[in-house]
């Protein structure tokens, strides 16, 4: 479930919860989860930054996410995948700060329901080289600036959430 704003009415949330429960129930296929890291860092005076990267197909800005890897965390999976679409590293949190859902394009022609876990990732360097190297735009964000380029509503709302910027230390 994505966080959302505090103005939200917490009962979206529970809605969200029971449309869930009932597309599975009449045989939806089960959500495929994939992990985002959110690369942050602290300005000068004291706010948040975000790093927000193209992807390479459509070209709209995104977290850097991608499937779990079968020998990592899922958090560890967020700092791999961070590093080889950004370069940048860092300290990842081990629990996730929330999810959202989109749909995936599949090569068959057909969307798979998709959630995914958003850890963050307070970054520290970036790497000479890494896999991605080139393939990206990458670009520091406010928090509320990046929450108007993506276009995942529940993304964009886990944006706009100021609990979970107060919870970065």
């Amino acid at each position: 479930m994505a966080l959302t704003d505090a103005s939200f009415p917490k009962l979206t949330l529970r809605l969200d919860r029971v449309l869930e429960t009932l597309r599975l129930w009449l045989g939806g296929k089960p959500c495929a989860v994939q992990v985002a890291a959110l690369p942050w860092r602290r300005r000068l005076d004291g706010g948040v930054e975000i790093l927000l990267a193209t992807s390479r197909d459509t070209g709209r800005w995104v977290l850097p996410k991608g499937w779990p890897h079968k020998k990592l965390s899922l958090a560890g999976s967020a700092a791999q995948e961070a590093w080889e679409e950004t370069g940048f590293t860092g300290v990842i949190g081990e629990r996730a700060l929330g999810s959202f859902f989109y749909l995936k394009g599949l090569d068959n022609g057909l969307d798979r329901r998709v959630r995914v876990q958003v850890f963050a990732l307070r970054v520290s360097g970036q790497a000479d080289d890494w896999p991605e190297k080139g393939q990206r735009e990458m670009r520091w964000f406010r928090p509320e600036e990046a929450a108007d380029f993506v276009q995942e509503p529940e993304l964009s709302a886990l944006l706009r959430n100021k609990a979970v910027f107060e919870r970065l230390v």
